[in-house]
């Protein structure tokens, strides 16, 4: 152990208050409403634009955007502009009892495809969706319900990181599901419509009791990393993002724990939205699907069931990083493994959109 960096560390802990640098990168809202806000990041000084594809951060419920922008050194943002991405998240904010009616179809069919639209047009170009969790979930819906009423939406590709499609395979909630199915959900159901949501303290114990190993051997962990300043950060602003977590509207949350809980409907292809089927195989762009080996709430097996449902993508990538649900989209290991296959496919699935069909090429010319 370094005794002069330990020192060093515990000094800041004590005197700044703080060792992770929690400033977001300077952002400028475009848009808002009600149901959120789309904000547009700042290019960084000196970087030039890559050219590519806009990128647009698409957050789950239940977690702040900033997980996005966790912090300075170990940022997702931060890391998209240093490649000269021009890049964009949407903010849906906090859930109050009024917003008890939104349901998942709310962000499928009106908030993400309008998103979208406003993005392209900015930039004149087509939009890369990146999205975490259950985000994922929602941007795979959303492309394919555009395509299913015949009016798709200009997106270039979609990631999907740490996004559970088949909840058979989460251990976690193993042992709820048979109690679910036996009671029909009336008991859940009957308290998420009397509270009009599902609170953000019980998100945050939720995301909390998934990692209840590491709460408690946290102590030791910082005790015996006491030395390791970039390690200290990334726990503080860990803890900082649990802090902060939103809760789920009650429609919403219902239509979780019945379509997908318990009857595990997206495991069989999509889910009946706004009374017709959303199916995966309507997704019609390239697809970046990444599993943490380490995730307990999307385990390996469960993000990986969803490749093989997006029939209709000319492209399916799957990739794993090291780390849970959180880590392997912004933890430290992520800088060396998630983002850049994440900085692969987009430069990839760019170039493609930059090369013209063979029918556009040779073909065309020879029958000019």
């Amino acid at each position: 152990m370094d005794l002069v960096d330990a020192a060093a560390n515990v000094w800041d802990r004590a005197v700044v208050g703080h060792l992770a640098d929690l400033r977001r990168m300077p952002r400028d809202a475009v848009v808002g409403s009600p149901q959120g806000i789309l904000f547009r990041y700042r290019p960084l000084s000196g970087v030039d634009p890559s050219g590519g594809a806009p990128v647009l951060l698409v957050p789950p419920l239940g977690a702040p955007d900033f997980a996005y922008d966790l912090r300075r050194g170990c940022s997702l943002v931060e890391h998209l502009l240093q490649q000269g991405r021009t890049v964009y998240l949407i903010d849906y904010g906090p859930k109050s009892f009024s917003d008890r009616t939104l349901g998942i179809e709310s962000w499928v069919d009106e908030l993400l495809p309008d998103t979208i639209r406003r993005v392209a047009e900015e930039t004149d170009d087509e939009v890369h969706l990146v999205a975490w969790s259950l985000g994922g979930i929602f941007a795979l819906l959303t492309v394919a319900a555009a395509v299913q009423a015949r009016d798709p939406l200009p997106v270039r590709s979609v990631a999907a990181i740490g996004t559970p499609v088949d909840i058979s395979r989460v251990p976690l909630v193993a042992p709820i599901r048979p109690l679910a199915q036996i009671t029909g959900g009336r008991l859940i159901s009957s308290i998420y419509r009397g509270v009009g949501s599902f609170p953000a303290p019980m998100v945050s114990w939720a995301f909390q009791l998934t990692a209840v190993d590491k709460l408690v051997t946290k102590p030791l962990a910082i005790a015996s990393r006491i030395d390791d300043r970039d390690c200290l950060a990334q726990i503080e602003a860990v803890d900082h993002l649990m802090s902060n977590m939103h809760g789920y509207p009650g429609r919403v949350f219902g239509q979780i724990f019945h379509l997908l809980l318990r009857s595990n409907d997206l495991a069989d292809g999509g889910l009946r939205l706004g009374g017709r089927d959303v199916e995966l195989s309507d997704v019609g762009v390239p697809v970046l699907v990444v599993a943490g080996r380490d995730d307990v709430i999307a385990p390996l097996r469960a993000v990986r069931a969803g490749v093989p449902l997006l029939t209709g993508s000319p492209e399916v990538r799957f990739t794993t990083s090291p780390g849970g649900h959180l880590g392997v989209l912004t933890g430290r290991r992520a800088r060396d493994t998630t983002w850049p296959e994440l900085d692969r496919a987009l430069a990839d699935w760019d170039a493609a959109a930059d090369t013209p069909d063979d029918a556009d090429g040779p073909a065309a010319a020879a029958g000019a």
